[in-house]
C-alpha cells in the first residue's frame, strides 16, 4: 500500500476514535525524561490537529518547571521554523488551519515532539506528505543535534512504512502504551 492510502486511512482511525480520549500518561512522559536524563531545557511542540496526540498539557507542565517552549511557524516552499511560545501567548491560525505563535523570536529546540500519522518499531514515521519536519530536521541537524521525539496513538503503528531517501528517523516514539527507542 502507497503512503497515501496508509495516510488516508489512519487518519479516519484517528477521527473515529477522537473520543475516546486515548492520551499519553503525563506520569510516563515525565518519568522518560528523567530516566534519559535530558538535561536539555528548550523544546518544540506543536499544536495538535486533525486528532493527532493533544501535546499542549506537556508543554504547559515542561514550561512551568522552567522549559522554553516553541511551536513551528510554517513557511514558504514547505519550510517552517520553531519560535518562542508560552501558554498565554495568542497564537494565529495558518493557511492549513492550524494555530501559530504570533513571536518573531525564532528559536531552535534541544527537544523536538513530532506529531505522526503513522510509525513502526524501528522509528520511522509518517506524517502528512509535505515534508515539513523532515526538512526541518535535516536544516536544524547542520547546527546542533537535536532529540526527536514521536507523539502517537498505538493504534497509528504499521508493520512497515515505505521509506523515502529524504525521510528521517526518529530517537523515539512514544504512545499510550510503549515507547519505543
Amino acid at each position: 500500500m502507497n503512503k497515501s492510502k496508509i495516510r488516508g486511512k489512519i487518519i479516519k482511525l484517528r477521527k473515529n476514535n477522537a473520543n475516546k480520549n486515548f492520551k499519553i500518561s503525563l506520569d510516563r512522559f515525565f518519568s522518560f525524561l528523567k530516566t534519559n536524563k535530558f538535561n536539555l531545557k528548550n523544546l518544540g511542540g506543536y499544536y495538535p490537529y486533525n486528532f493527532e496526540i493533544d501535546d499542549l498539557e506537556i508543554l504547559e507542565l515542561l514550561e512551568k518547571k522552567g522549559f522554553k517552549i516553541s511551536l513551528p511557524i510554517i513557511k514558504m516552499n514547505n519550510q517552517m521554523d520553531f519560535f518562542r511560545w508560552s501558554n498565554s501567548d495568542p497564537l494565529k491560525i495558518n493557511k492549513f488551519g492550524i494555530p501559530e505563535p504570533i513571536s518573531t523570536k525564532k528559536f531552535n529546540p534541544d527537544i523536538l515532539l513530532i506529531p505522526l500519522v503513522g510509525y513502526d518499531n524501528n522509528l520511522n514515521r509518517l506524517g502528512y506528505g509535505g515534508g515539513f519536519y523532515d526538512r526541518y530536521i535535516e536544516k536544524i541537524e547542520k547546527k546542533k543535534k537535536i532529540i526527536k521525539i514521536g507523539l502517537a496513538f498505538s493504534y497509528q503503528k504499521l508493520k512497515n512504512i515505505p521509506l523515502t531517501q529524504h525521510d528521517k528517523k526518529l530517537d523515539y516514539i512514544i504512545t499510550e502504551k510503549e515507547i519505543l527507542k
